[in-house]
């Protein structure tokens, strides 16, 4: 048993020692992440520390600058809409049902391609990938993808973040180089 979040109604009302729980559709905790809406189903206070579920709706053209992590794998699951990984040398055309994986240490990126948004499930192994997506965003005002930002991104403050959390951020977003 471990200690794990009491979710009613989409809200964290306390925490319980209990043997499970379930969330139902649109429950966690929402952020607005990198343009993107990242809810964060259960994480690392959880599974004591094991992993890392966090549904993520992002628009077209959306995607994270090259980056690797260094201390935990990651695993994607394309649930609705197209995305392009870039995971080292492999490139996976992703739709719905489609699973993709990058180790720890493989640089990877990816683009949501197509006009729709793509909704995905991101698994992190060990936990603390969603400290670090808490750490870089807003708590969601609203449960939708949020609106664009003002500017652009601060690079090097983000990459000072991702650097506490174990990434390192290689280039800019968008397929990598080819050379």
């Amino acid at each position: 048993m471990g200690i794990v979040r009491v979710i009613e109604g989409g809200s964290v009302t306390g925490v319980s020692e209990t043997a499970g729980f379930g969330l139902t559709a649109g429950d966690g905790e929402a952020f607005w992440f990198a343009g993107q809406l990242a809810t964060v189903k259960i994480g690392g206070t959880e599974t004591e520390g094991r992993w890392t579920l966090v549904e993520f709706e992002a628009p077209p053209g959306n995607g994270p600058p090259l980056h690797v992590h260094r201390d935990d794998d990651e695993s994607f699951y394309v649930i609705e809409g197209e995305i392009t990984f870039y995971l080292g040398d492999t490139v996976v055309e992703a739709r719905a049902g489609s699973f993709a994986f990058a180790p720890r240490g493989v640089p990877h990126t990816f683009v949501v391609g197509g006009k729709a948004p793509a909704r995905y499930l991101v698994i992190s192994a060990p936990a603390g990938f969603e400290r670090f997506v808490a750490e870089t965003s807003v708590p969601a005002e609203l449960p939708t993808i949020p609106p664009p930002a003002d500017g652009p991104p601060d690079v090097a403050a983000l990459a000072a973040l991702a650097a506490r959390h174990g990434i390192e951020i290689l280039g800019p977003p968008g397929p990598p180089a080819q050379g």
